[in-house]
């Protein structure tokens, strides 16, 4: 900083060769008597150490020398007032900088000090430098402190000590020097001073370490320039960067005390840059668990490999992003890369593709579709040389050989890169895909990783995908899923929230509308608590699809307190390579409770539990559907639930511990319940009553257990005589084994209340 140069001021006072007439005797005002004329000076012309000087004999107790011209100060400015003097003839005397002080009426300052430190003159012909700094602040190397009042000077010199000695004096010099106290008064630390030369050439990275070290509590300042440093580097005090830094992909930057998207924006000299530089320096700084986006938007036009940029591919300590949004921009970079390839699968490798033509070719993270391919499975890893894929799940029917597709997805946030990442946590961040990319893909296995109170805006295929087992214990609360897709019918779209490829997996309070599916999901002992997912549309009597999918039959999994809005609950077991029951858990494990479930504008087919067995013999082990809410608008519906059979059906007559109680049905026709209460009337005296409850026994099963059987009113015979007796009770009589018989050992009739089972407990 020179205010003489950068302000222009005048700080100079004229030579000496422009006449003495422009120094004074006394103290510079207007009015003083001048050396112009006085018997002891005189202007040499040609002395050899100074050229022009003045010449000069002291007569005085204190012979001062003071310019008429006025030199400026103001409070954030420092000068040096410095003069090179050489005796000449007679008694030596000592020599200052003396200066006389002004306020901004011209009048004096007397309170301030206005000479500065002695110099004795020892030698003749020795040339002696005197000099004194002059400034508002009382720091070290300031000689005279003058506070905030005076705002000019009349400079110049004092000779004191005996009198009678001559002295030559060359032109007095004033300097600006404010930058030597610079890093003092603004408090930085400029790299520049350090040896950076910011040429985008140069590595500057020992200047950076440099000025951090000297900082000592101060900022360092990245002035205007392009810095090359290659080397990973630390800063530990803070810093602000006016230029820029370039540095090679494999070195990073950890600046620790501004850890946050704005300081590595500037660093880096774009948003999308500073983002992948932070987020690479997060995997390495301990001092800092959290990166903050600092509420900004981030263009993006190509997927941050997150892997690629740590230079990581495994991870387990606990990192937060956080608070900012992920925008994608139109570009070819998120483009989808599609596949079609021959293979061969085999039930005894149940995650293994053999003989995968064009395997090279085959992204890893790819989508795989073909026939007898159950949905979200995908690429895990390939081996070319064997020229073998390792899928994420089984495929239920497609051994032998065939085509199939695969389809890698674009996701603004890629971990595929790691075989392992634990415990990474993303909060109050948007992913405002727009149609041009996904959400997130997440590592190839890990555990309790966490999405909160973060949106998933119009992803284009997927919102958060799972590849492998890098979603166990996955976590995501409180966050928004917004369809790309809201405008189509239900039935044809074909976007997904998310899926699941392994276990303990909570959805809390999160709210998603209008995709295919909500979520798909395998592995089992999830919760579900306090959704709300819709995914009606705008058609009459419109088809509904699936909000949830689970995919495997012993889920032991949690559905609670959720708005289940226009779509269904679907269970299968299409990840599994020998789909029908051999010596297995069946379906069981789902506990369904307190859920709000509607629908609007549907046709009367639609359930909002459906059964979809891939192979035969499966049955009912453990399900509970307890005190919801089932209503529909517009329309009415037959019942409640189904099973799907594409496939195969149930085998009922295995059915085990299946409660369904405490629901409640609105516009629905058929009510269902298990354990069944029926009220049976025989008006004709028979021997064997037969008891149908008809449609109410749930998913069209079989009674398989007669709890009780309380006769109501008196049991008479033919004859209307009464009878004390208490029957026999027959399950799984009918055809379809759906009534139960009593058998009384002779022809009566009456009524009794009969508590059927389509279950056994015991």
């Amino acid at each position: 900083m020179n205010m003489a140069i950068t302000d222009g001021l005048v700080l100079m006072p004229p030579p000496f060769l422009g006449g003495l007439a422009n120094w004074s005797s006394a103290n510079g005002l207007a009015g003083d008597a001048s050396y112009d004329g006085a018997a002891n000076a005189a202007l040499v012309t040609n002395d050899q150490d100074f050229g022009a000087c003045l010449e000069l004999q002291k007569t005085q107790g204190t012979q001062k020398l003071r310019a008429f011209a006025e030199t400026p100060l103001r409070p954030d400015m420092y000068i040096r007032v410095s003069a090179r003097v050489k005796a000449v003839s007679g008694n030596l005397p000592a020599v200052r900088i003396a200066a006389w002080a002004g306020n901004a009426a011209g009048t004096a300052v007397g309170s301030v000090p206005q000479t500065g430190p002695s110099v004795q003159l020892l030698t003749y012909g020795e040339v002696v430098t005197v000099q004194a700094i002059i400034g508002a602040g009382s720091r070290t190397g300031v000689d005279l402190v003058w506070g905030l009042t005076p705002v000019l000077a009349h400079v110049g010199l004092d000779l004191t000590g005996a009198n009678g000695g001559v002295v030559r004096i060359d032109d007095i010099t004033v300097e600006d020097v404010t930058e030597v106290f610079l890093r003092k008064l603004v408090d930085v630390v400029d790299v520049r001073d350090y040896g950076a030369r910011g040429d985008g050439v140069t590595n500057d990275f020992a200047a950076f370490q440099a000025a951090d070290l000297a900082a000592a509590g101060r900022t360092v300042l990245v002035s205007a320039g392009t810095y090359l440093v290659a080397g990973n580097l630390t800063v530990n005090s803070s810093i602000r960067f006016v230029g820029s830094v370039t540095q090679p992909a494999a070195n990073r930057m950890v600046l620790t005390r501004n850890f946050d998207l704005d300081t590595y924006a500037a660093a880096y000299g774009s948003d999308a840059e500073g983002f992948r530089r932070a987020l690479q320096a997060l995997f390495y700084f301990s001092d800092h668990v959290t990166l903050d986006l600092s509420g900004r938007r981030i263009d993006l036009s190509a997927p941050v490999d997150v892997a690629a940029v740590a230079g990581l591919t495994s991870f387990s300590n606990r990192r937060v992003l956080r608070n900012g949004s992920l925008n994608a921009v139109p570009s070819s970079g998120w483009d989808n890369e599609t596949v079609t390839s021959v293979a061969t699968y085999s039930a005894s490798a149940q995650t293994t593709l053999t003989a995968v033509a064009n395997v090279a070719n085959v992204p890893v993270g790819a989508l795989v579709e073909g026939t007898g391919v159950g949905r979200e499975v995908y690429v895990k890893a390939k081996d070319v040389g064997a020229g073998t894929i390792e899928l994420s799940q089984p495929l239920y029917g497609a051994v032998g050989t065939r085509s199939y597709t695969f389809t890698r997805y674009k996701y603004l946030l890629d971990f595929s890169g790691f075989s392992k990442l634990s415990q990474f946590e993303i909060l109050d961040v948007e992913f405002n895909s727009l149609g041009l990319a996904s959400g997130v893909m997440l590592g190839m296995s890990g555990s309790v990783n966490r999405f909160d109170h973060c949106t998933f805006n119009r992803p284009r295929d997927r919102g958060i995908t799972s590849i492998g087992t890098g979603c166990q214990g996955l976590h995501v609360d409180y966050c928004q899923f917004l369809s790309n897709e809201q405008a189509l019918p239900a039935q044809t779209r074909t976007t997904i929230a998310l899926n699941v490829q392994a276990n303990d997996v909570k959805l809390r309070n999160n709210r998603v509308v209008r995709f295919r599916h909500f979520a798909v999901m395998n592995g089992t002992s999830h919760m579900i608590q306090s959704n709300h997912f819709f995914q009606g549309d705008d058609q009459t009597a419109g088809v509904r699809v699936a909000g949830l999918v689970f995919t495997q039959t012993n889920v032991a999994t949690v559905i609670t307190g959720n708005y289940v809005d226009n779509c269904f609950i679907e269970w299968g077991n299409e990840h599994d390579a020998e789909p029908e029951f051999t010596n297995e858990f069946s379906f069981g494990g789902l506990n369904i409770t307190g859920n709000i479930f509607i629908a609007s504008d549907v046709s009367s087919a639609f359930r909002w539990l459906v059964v979809k067995p891939y192979g035969a013999g499966h049955f009912f082990n453990g399900f509970s559907l307890v005190n919801n809410t089932f209503r529909v608008f517009n329309a009415t519906v037959d019942r409640v639930e189904a099973v799907d059979t594409t496939f195969a059906t149930l085998n009922a007559g295995r059915a085990r511990n299946v409660q369904i109680a405490g629901n409640t049905f609105n516009q629905v026709n058929q009510t269902i319940a298990n354990p069944l209460v029926i009220a049976h009337t025989q008006n004709t005296a028979a021997d064997t009553w037969t008891i149908d409850p008809g449609p109410a026994v749930p998913f069209g099963g079989q009674i398989r257990q007669v709890e009780s059987i309380c006769p109501e009113g008196t049991i008479t015979n033919g004859a209307n005589a009464a009878r004390y007796m208490f029957p026999n009770a027959t399950p799984a009589v009918g055809s379809s084994g759906a009534q139960a018989q009593l058998r009384w050992g002779e022809a009566v009739k009456g009524k009794v209340v009969a508590v059927l089972r389509m279950d056994v407990t015991v």
